[in-house]
C-alpha cells in the first residue's frame, strides 16, 4: 500500500509539470509555426504532444523538460501531415504481398502514369474523328494481341470482372460451378456470395475432392447459363482429387448453349516452370482451350497496377461494356496507363528484364547471394553483425500456393528482435522483414536495387551497437 501511494505521489507530479496548451501556443517558435501554417493545426498538435506525454507518465515515465516541448510539437506536426499511405521496404521475400501493395510498377508503367496525370490525356477523346471516345478502347489492343481473345475491357479489380460477368450475363439464370471451387479469398470474398449477389443461382456440381464431366452433364437444365470454374490460387488440394480439363468443360458447355468462364484471379502470361515453380493456369491457354470469358487480375502475376481484366469473345464482351456496373466499376486514366505500358512489355519480350514482379521471381541463387554479402559487408564496416543463412521466398497475392524460391537471407541476431522490428517500421522509409528464432531476416528477392542505400541506412542507425 505505501509502494503505491508513493508511485501515485509520484505520478501526480509529473502530470503537474504538463503546460497547458495555451501555455504552449504562446511559445515564439510556437507562435510563428501557427502564424505560418495555421492555429488550428498547431493547436492540435501541441495536444497530441500532450495527450503522448499523458500516457507516458501513466506507464511510469516522467514528463518532457520544458525545453524538449517546441520540438515534441513540431514532430507530431509531421506526423500528422505525414500522408498514411507511404512506401515501404519489403524484405519480407513474399513477392506479391497483399498487405504491402501487391505488384511493383515497372519504370516505364510510373513514367506513363505521370505523362497522363501532368495535364489533359484522351482518357474519352478519338484524336482521328475529333470526337468522344471511350476509355473501354485503352489497353484493348494489347489484351487482345496477347492473350488470342476477340476482345477484351478493364473494372478495377478480379473481383468487380466476376460480378459484372455473373451479373450482367447470369442473372436469374443458374451457374453450374464444382464444389471443390466454392473458395474463400482473402476479405472475406466468397464465389458463392458473389453469385449470389449478382443474381445467379448456384449450382454446386460434385464432391469436395472429385468433380467429374458426368457430374455437370447430370445437372444441367433449361434454366442453366453458364460454367464456371474458379482457379484455386490461394490452395492447393492433392491426392485423391480429380477435376475434368477447361478442354473438357468447354466441349461440354458449348455442346450444350452454356457459357465456359474462366476466374483465373492471378493472370500470368508466361509460363512459370521455367523458373522452377508448379504451372500456373496461362490466360493465352485458357482462351485457346475454349473459354468463352477470362478474367484474372492486373496487379499480381501480370505486375501491373490494381485492376481485373476480361478476354474472350467479342459478343458478350460488348454486353459487358453496355450493362450499367461497367460505368461503376471502371478505371481510370492512370490505371489504364500503367496497364498499357505493362502490357507492352511483355508484347516486346521485354517482361522478365522490365517488370519487377518477374525480375524477382527470376533472380538466380548467385545474384541473390552476392547482394546479400554486400549487405553483409557494409553493416560489418557500420558494426553490425550479421550472417547469411539460406531460405525461401515467396510468390504470394493468392498465386501459386505452397510454391517457394530458394533465397539467400541476410540475419541479424537481436536480442529484443520484436523491438528492434518495431523501430525499423518506424524509420522515415520504413522496413519490414522477418523474424525467426530471435533472428531478424531480410530477404534481397524482393528490396528493389534502389531502395539497398536507404535499407543498410536504417539497418545501421537500429541495429548497431554503440
Amino acid at each position: 500500500m505505501t509502494t503505491m501511494h508513493v508511485s501515485n505521489s509520484n505520478r501526480q507530479a509529473e502530470y503537474r509539470k504538463l503546460p497547458a496548451v495555451d501555455a504552449l501556443l504562446r511559445s515564439p517558435e510556437l507562435t510563428l509555426l501557427a502564424a505560418e501554417v495555421g492555429v488550428e493545426a498547431v493547436t492540435e498538435a501541441a495536444r497530441a504532444a500532450l495527450a503522448e506525454a499523458r500516457r507516458r507518465i501513466a506507464a511510469g515515465g516522467s514528463a518532457p523538460s520544458p525545453e524538449a516541448w517546441v520540438h515534441l510539437v513540431q514532430m507530431h506536426m509531421e506526423r500528422l501531415d505525414a500522408p498514411s499511405l507511404r512506401p515501404v521496404i519489403n524484405a519480407t521475400g513474399v513477392i506479391i504481398h497483399t498487405n504491402l501493395g501487391r505488384a511493383p510498377l515497372s519504370a516505364a508503367a510510373l513514367e506513363a502514369v505521370r505523362n497522363v496525370s501532368l495535364g489533359y490525356s484522351t482518357l474519352e477523346y478519338d484524336l482521328e474523328a475529333g470526337a468522344r471516345g471511350s476509355r473501354h478502347d485503352h489497353a484493348r489492343r494489347l489484351l487482345c494481341e496477347l492473350t488470342g481473345a476477340e476482345d477484351a475491357m478493364v473494372v478495377n479489380n478480379n473481383a468487380a470482372a466476376v460480378y459484372l460477368l455473373l451479373s450482367a450475363l447470369c442473372a436469374g439464370r443458374e451457374v453450374l460451378i464444382s464444389r471443390s471451387q466454392l473458395v474463400e479469398i482473402g476479405g472475406g470474398f466468397r464465389i458463392p456470395d458473389v453469385l449470389r449477389q449478382s443474381g445467379a443461382r448456384l449450382v454446386e456440381v460434385g464432391a469436395t475432392n472429385r468433380t467429374h464431366l458426368r457430374d455437370f452433364v447430370l445437372a444441367v437444365t433449361a434454366e442453366s447459363a453458364a460454367v464456371l470454374r474458379v482457379h484455386s490460387s490461394n490452395f492447393k488440394q492433392i491426392g485423391f482429387v480429380a477435376m475434368p480439363t477447361l478442354a473438357e468443360l468447354a466441349d461440354f458447355a458449348h455442346s450444350r448453349g452454356l457459357l465456359l468462364i474462366d476466374d483465373l484471379g492471378s493472370g500470368a502470361l508466361l509460363d512459370t516452370t521455367q523458373y522452377g515453380l508448379a504451372p500456373e493456369p496461362m490466360v493465352q491457354r485458357s482462351v485457346a482451350e475454349g473459354a468463352d470469358l477470362v478474367a484474372f487480375s492486373g496487379d499480381k502475376l501480370l505486375g501491373g497496377p490494381q485492376a481485373g481484366l476480361i478476354v474472350g469473345r467479342a459478343k458478350w464482351i460488348d454486353q459487358l461494356r453496355r450493362h450499367p456496373l461497367a460505368r461503376a466499376l471502371r478505371v481510370d486514366k492512370m490505371t489504364l496507363a500503367a496497364l498499357e505500358a505493362t502490357l507492352s512489355a511483355y508484347r516486346r519480350g521485354r517482361a522478365v528484364e522490365e517488370l519487377p514482379v518477374w525480375r524477382m521471381i527470376a533472380a538466380s541463387p548467385e545474384e541473390l547471394r552476392a547482394r546479400a554479402e554486400g549487405w553483409r559487408a557494409h553493416l560489418l564496416k557500420q558494426g553490425v553483425a550479421a550472417q547469411l543463412q539460406s531460405g525461401a521466398s515467396a510468390v504470394g497475392g493468392g498465386s501459386l500456393p505452397g510454391e517457394t524460391l530458394p533465397t539467400v537471407l541476410l540475419a541479424v541476431e537481436h536480442p529484443d528482435p520484436d523491438a528492434a522490428a518495431a523501430r525499423l517500421r518506424g524509420q522515415p522509409t520504413p522496413v519490414i522483414g522477418r523474424i525467426q528464432r530471435d533472428r531478424l531476416l531480410f530477404d534481397p528477392r524482393t528490396v528493389l536495387p534502389e531502395q539497398e542505400e536507404t535499407l543498410l541506412t536504417a539497418l545501421t542507425e537500429v541495429l548497431k551497437v554503440t
